[in-house]
This record gives C-alpha cells, sequence and structure tokens, in this order.
C-alpha cells in the first residue's frame, strides 16, 4: 500500500518519531517529499528530502494526517488539526482529551514499543467513533510497517497494553540483566555472560515468533520433560516470579490511567 497523502509526524526528531518515520519510508508507504517532521532544538541529519520544522502547526498545516509522538509530559501542545487524523502515540492520554485539545473528533490512541526501531513492534490502537474506515486502514499501514498492530475494543485495553507490550521490550531485557547478574557472580567472565544470556533471549524470540506458539505450551513442554529447566521454572515460580510479574503490571496499568486522569 502507498499513499499520496501528507503525514506528519509532531516529535518526529525524537527516538520513537524518528523510528516511525524511517519505517514509513523504507516501506514506501509515502514519498520523502510528503513526510513532515517537527523537531525542538537541533535538526536531525536523517530524511534530507522530507520537510522539517519547528513550529508543529505549520506542520500540521500541511498534513493530512498528523501523528504525535512526544512525551506525555510534554502535552498538552498548541496546534489546532481542524478535523484532521490525529495519531497519538502517547501513552496514557484519552481519545477526549486528544479530541477537544486539538479540534477534531478523528483521533486515534495508538502504542508502538521500542522494537519499532527494528520493524518487531507490537501496536495495539483504538479510534474514536469518527474514525472512518479508511482512516482505520492507513492506520493499520502505518503501524504495519514496524511490526504488527491490533484494534482493541476499549481505552482501558490500551492502558493495560501500555504495560504488557508498550513496556514489553525492558521485560526480556530486565529477565537478561538477572541472568547475566547471576552468571557473573557464579564466576562466568562478563563478556561470556552477556553472549550466552543475549542469544538466549533473541532466539527465544525468534522461535516464539516462527512457531506462533502459546507460551503456556512452552513452558509445559519443558516442565514434562523434567530436566534443568524445569527445576529452573519451578524454583522462580516458587520465588514468586509470576506474582512479580502479575504486580509490575497492574503498576504500569495504574500508571497509564493516572496519566491520563491528568491530561
Amino acid at each position: 500500500m502507498s499513499v499520496s497523502m501528507r503525514i506528519g509526524i509532531i516529535g518526529g526528531g525524537g527516538w520513537l518519531g524518528g523510528a516511525i518515520a524511517g519505517s514509513i519510508l523504507d516501506s514506501g508507504l509515502v514519498n520523502p517529499e510528503n513526510l513532515g517532521l517537527s523537531y525542538r532544538n537541533e535538526q536531525p541529519r536523517r530524511f534530507p528530502n522530507s520537510f522539517w520544522t519547528t513550529d508543529n502547526q505549520a506542520l500540521a498545516d500541511r498534513s493530512d494526517v498528523i501523528l504525535l509522538s512526544v512525551r506525555p509530559d510534554d502535552w498538552p501542545l498548541a496546534f489546532d488539526a481542524s478535523g484532521r487524523l490525529v495519531i497519538s502515540v502517547m501513552a496514557g492520554i484519552r481519545l477526549a482529551a486528544l479530541s477537544e485539545r486539538h479540534k477534531t473528533c478523528r483521533v486515534v490512541r495508538a502504542l508502538p514499543n521500542a522494537a519499532a526501531e527494528v520493524g518487531k513492534s507490537y501496536t495495539p490502537w483504538i479510534g474514536a467513533n469518527d474514525v472512518t474506515r479508511d482512516d482505520r486502514a492507513l492506520v493499520r499501514a502505518i503501524f504495519e510497517t514496524c511490526g504488527i498492530e491490533d484494534e482493541v475494543a476499549s481505552e482501558s485495553d490500551i492502558d493495560y497494553l501500555t504495560g504488557l507490550s508498550g513496556s514489553g521490550p525492558a521485560f526480556p531485557a530486565l529477565l537478561a540483566s538477572a541472568m547475566m547478574r547471576d552468571a557473573v557472580a557464579r564466576g562466568l567472565p562478563a563478556e561470556v555472560a552477556r553472549r550466552a544470556v543475549n542469544t538466549v533471549i533473541s532466539a527465544a524470540g525468534r522461535l516464539l515468533e516462527r512457531g506462533n506458539e502459546c507460551p503456556d505450551d512452552v513452558v509445559q513442554t519443558f516442565l514434562d520433560y523434567r530436566g534443568t529447566t524445569a527445576a529452573a521454572i519451578e524454583g522462580m515460580r516458587t520465588a514468586g516470579f509470576d506474582a512479580a510479574v502479575a504486580e509490575g503490571l497492574s503498576l504500569a496499568f495504574k500508571k497509564s490511567v493516572s496519566m491520563g486522569a491528568a491530561s
């Protein structure tokens, strides 16, 4: 799919906005001249054939679709979208607040994650009632350039997924960090521990992706084998692994809800 409309990314000079911009251009969804990006301080050297500006209103005025990619703490921003499609990738900010602030009923909340940088993001999203069928097709096309997307049923789903998938790439890194610390504490050289752990984590993700398997089934296979992996899984669960994960996701959900309430 390619589109002739113009896409503007407010916050395109930032990490996530730049990652999405790169995916959009690499996929051929829009031509470089139809992509605009705003930045705050120094203009990035990426995307030289696209439009760059520090004026968010100027960017909105020249765009058919506006993707809002700034930190929630830096919002609200003063720009009038006047009936255009606005896609927010900010955690917590509600559809109603986006619509009121930017003067458009065509608003979408989406939540890509850090894996957008390598084209492997999982992006849940939800649109307001006035978002059209064509709008939804465009939202899917944008986020399919940087991974997989799902339209969900409620803003509460987005708030929960803020922790589950929005924060998700941090969790394997957290597990890897704990594994590496244990390996080094047992006497392995740090470089050996890093290679071993990083390979395990990345390979596990590829195996799950390739087979599209249910994680429960994978875990149960190892438990049924009754070997060293089963002993490790049982030990982690006894130590509170499942409860710790549930508590972390619960706190992330509450944080997302509170961010929206403050907007």
